[in-house]
């Protein structure tokens, strides 16, 4: 256990605070070029606050309790994302005029989509070439944090404590899957708290493992480009699975392939840590926010997904829930196999 030093907590406040203020001014001058929403009230905002806060102070408590380094704190990659500002600010005026446009396809000519589920196969946050080009890739990271007011990362790294106990209670190296990896940010995550495991990112985005291969290249990590819903691996192959920020965007049926996909590569009494977007059954006081994102990003499923919880869908895939936390917009899951 650490004693998180007076000026480091200091730091990390100052650095979230300008990094909220700075995205927060960005997202206001957007508001009058974005189709109408629902207005929060005074308490949904409120709330939104605190769950914030609460998300901060759990960052930090998680670093004094030694459940993760304290160098995560301040792990952003700040000099690199300040390079990327300009190529986001045009990024980002694409995806508004694709946004007032409704154009939902407007994906790379030069991308064969049949390898691909049709539920892929669009402008997911009205981003610029879906999840289907380098170039998607390289400004996806900053893209969350602007969409997060820089606390992507945070959420991001609220699934380490759990897998941090579970390796504390199983001795000996642990063979982790990190399923749908993106450009790799939790799995970076992961080795720098417990560099120790064998490690394997799986990914449906060619481009985005070419990022996440760039940004593991010191690291030793496997990255397989496949499907979650048939991950090429072989049963009871892995100890620990994670997951981040990819239920929200399945359909219902790919969601269930997926929980009975992770559970068969899984062994027996092995750990799950899923997380993901709050669902009106456990944070119905941001009801507001999370409709209003599922209406204005481009989220198809989105809507559906809020009033399905993932718990029982859990559960019928074969697995126990440990715990349901809050962690600001999101929530984590911890389960087992069983």
């Amino acid at each position: 256990m650490s004693a998180l030093l007076p000026l480091t907590r200091v730091a990390y406040q100052a650095q979230q605070a300008a990094l909220r203020l700075s995205l927060a001014a960005a997202h206001l001058g957007l508001r009058p070029l974005l189709p109408p929403r629902e207005k929060p009230t005074r308490r949904d905002l409120q709330q939104l606050r605190r769950r914030f806060g609460r998300l901060l102070a759990r960052d930090v408590e998680n670093t004094r309790t030694g459940l993760y380094p304290e160098e995560l704190l301040f792990s952003l990659p700040v000099r690199e994302y300040l390079s990327d500002l300009p190529a986001l600010a045009v990024e980002v005026a694409r995806m508004v005029r694709r946004a007032r446009s409704g154009t939902v396809r407007d994906l790379p000519d030069n991308v064969d989509l049949s390898q691909y589920p049709p539920y892929f196969r669009r402008n997911f946050h009205w981003q610029t070439d879906g999840y289907l080009s380098r170039r998607s890739a390289d400004l996806y990271d900053l893209s969350v944090e602007f969409l997060f007011l820089g606390a992507a990362d945070v959420m991001r790294r609220q699934t380490i404590p759990a897998v941090t106990r579970f390796l504390r209670q199983n001795p000996g190296r642990q063979r982790i899957l990190d399923v749908a990896c993106g450009t790799g940010r939790l799995l970076q995550q992961l080795l720098l708290a417990h560099p120790q495991h064998d490690y394997t990112g799986l990914d449906l985005s060619p481009f985005y493992l070419e990022r996440a291969s760039e940004l593991l290249a010191e690291q030793k990590v496997s990255l397989v480009n496949g499907n979650a819903e048939a991950l090429p691996f072989a049963d009871a192959s892995f100890d620990c699975l994670t997951n981040v920020f990819l239920f929200h965007e399945l359909p219902l049926r790919a969601r269930q392939n997926t929980l009975r996909e992770m559970r068969r590569v899984l062994r027996p009494g092995g750990l799950l840590v899923l997380e993901d977007s709050a669902q009106l059954s456990d944070s119905p006081e941001l009801r507001v926010f999370l409709e209003n994102f599922g209406r204005d990003m481009n989220e198809p499923f989105f809507l559906d997904y809020l009033n399905e919880p993932l718990e029982p869908e859990l559960e019928r895939a074969g697995f126990r829930i440990d715990s349901v936390s809050p962690a600001f917009l999101a929530k984590v899951i911890v389960a087992r196999a069983v």
